[in-house]
């Protein structure tokens, strides 16, 4: 049996499919993102979420191009993922893990330890782009790598040996890079890890599953 493309043209039918369900993500996203962020806005209540020794980690303003790379996951996801059931279950498990991190972003009301940076590095544009999107109170877990990290695992799946370990050295990298450009501490980025392999493995996964047992 000839294997399919990792990366192809899905047709405009699936893409139109993958847009409206990735305009919904983002509303919900934003309604629950912004919404917990403005909630805590309004609470005294801080949990410290940081160890004394993140406080001597470099700061790479640079590493915000790393950073910002989990949009080009987003934007390849109908190329990758070309079944509609299966990219209905990624959407609809992206949405359940913003969900959760929503819940914990208020059960732990947290702040970066961080001072605010003076040199932006080379892009400080782009930069100031990042923090603003960050908005304040939402930490743990990272949102950002929780994201990334199952969307990874999702087209890791789909990708020969030397994909996937392509794939896993980019969600490291982008996991580190919220440490690097002082947006997340240790625990947020392990938690965001953690909440993203649940994900994939339990829901993701789960729906995969079925949907193939009935082809």
């Amino acid at each position: 049996m000839r294997q399919e493309p990792f990366l192809a043209w899905p047709g405009w039918r699936h893409l139109r499919f993958a847009w409206v369900l990735s305009l919904a993500g983002a509303a919900w996203f934003v309604w629950v993102y912004a919404g917990a962020n403005a909630l805590t806005a309004h609470r005294a209540a801080r949990v410290r979420v940081h160890f004394d020794a993140e406080l001597g980690f470099p700061f790479v303003p640079e590493a915000v191009v790393i950073y910002m790379s989990i949009y080009l996951l987003f934007l390849a996801a109908p190329f990758i993922i070309r079944q509609r059931n299966d990219f209905f279950a990624l959407s609809m498990t992206l949405n359940l893990v913003v969900l959760l991190s929503g819940l914990c972003f208020l059960a732990v009301p947290a702040q970066l330890a961080f001072a605010p940076p003076q040199d932006l590095g080379a892009f400080p544009e782009l930069f100031r782009f990042a923090d603003r999107l960050n908005l304040t109170y939402n930490l743990v877990p990272s949102l950002h790598v929780a994201l990334s990290v199952l969307c990874i695992a999702a087209f890791s799946g789909r990708a020969n040996p030397a994909g996937k370990v392509l794939f896993w050295i980019w969600a490291v990298a982008i996991a580190l890079s919220t440490l690097l450009t002082h947006q997340h501490h240790v625990i947020d980025v392990v938690a965001g890890f953690a909440l993203a392999l649940i994900g994939y493995r339990f829901v993701y996964l789960k729906r995969f599953n079925r949907v193939e047992r009935a082809r």
